[in-house]
């Protein structure tokens, strides 16, 4: 998507003014040639009738606005949350894997040692681009084997079973709705309605005439400001995982801590001097 790209290319404070001046440029620069092809005499003649017509507008653009803002904010908290979920089911995966027998809970955690390292130095990278990690599906994929493989003959075995498959069940389910928000949540058509309000929005000042140019620029160029400013964590925030603001995979580093010593890239204890 051209978005994810310009947002995952291009620095954000360079984003930000790009967005501000194109928004200005247009803005200010509409109203100035509307000013100077029609008079001012005349475009004052369209102050009471434009002016109760751009309120409406008005009123229109930033309702659709701030309800995508809020829809994509709290995408975004879902993600962060989502990502804490699956996280958090791994280590208690980690520590139910101590109470089963030993040769079946080191496949486990040398499973699920895989899978963090994965979604840590892979898959963070692929989902900046909006796509999932292969390797990262196939590591799943050994884990869900791992615990298939378990066979709970007796009751305790069995309840510690169902609870290792609950957990996986959580963390697939964590993992697809962090891939889900991962190319965004705002429809393409929602994004042409978004950007179409704000030309039209920005353009109805060019029908207005005011005595002073210098009050109307710096009126106009405010409310360009203003929307561009809007617009800008729409777009970045509907990306969760690109850009400078992108989530962090900070709870999967906890995740880590929590398994063996050998199973974080740091040989078993007793083999240092071997």
């Amino acid at each position: 998507m051209l978005l994810q790209r310009m947002v995952n290319v291009v620095p954000l404070w360079l984003l930000v003014l790009a967005v501000v001046a194109v928004m200005e440029i247009f803005s200010v620069g509409l109203m100035l040639v509307s000013r100077r092809k029609w008079g001012i005499d005349r475009l004052k003649l369209n102050n009471e009738v434009a002016g109760i017509k751009f309120s409406v507008i008005g009123v229109l653009y930033a309702v659709l606005l701030a309800f995508v803002v809020i829809a994509v904010w709290e995408n975004y908290n879902a993600t962060d949350t989502a990502i804490r979920n699956e996280a958090k089911a791994v280590g208690d995966l980690t520590q139910l894997s101590y109470a089963l027998p030993e040769q079946k809970c080191s496949a486990i955690r040398a499973s699920l040692s895989d899978y963090v390292k994965d979604v840590r130095q892979t898959e963070w990278g692929t989902m900046a681009i909006g796509l999932p990690s292969k390797a990262t599906a196939h590591a799943l994929a050994n884990l869900t084997q791992a615990i298939f493989d378990l066979h709970a003959d007796q009751l305790k075995d069995h309840a510690l079973f169902q609870q290792a498959i609950n957990l996986l069940a959580a963390i697939e389910d964590n993992r697809n709705e962090r891939l889900d928000s991962a190319d965004g949540s705002v429809p393409p058509i929602l994004w042409f309605v978004l950007v179409a309000g704000a030309v039209i929005t920005l353009g109805y000042p060019a029908f207005f005439g005011t005595p002073t140019l210098v009050a109307q620029a710096l009126m106009t160029a405010a409310l360009a400001a203003l929307v561009a400013l809007a617009l800008v964590p729409t777009l970045v925030l509907d990306f969760p995982f690109t850009g400078q603001v992108a989530l962090a995979s900070d709870a999967f580093d906890e995740a880590l801590q929590q398994m063996p010593p050998h199973l974080k890239g740091h040989p078993p204890p007793g083999t240092e001097l071997q």
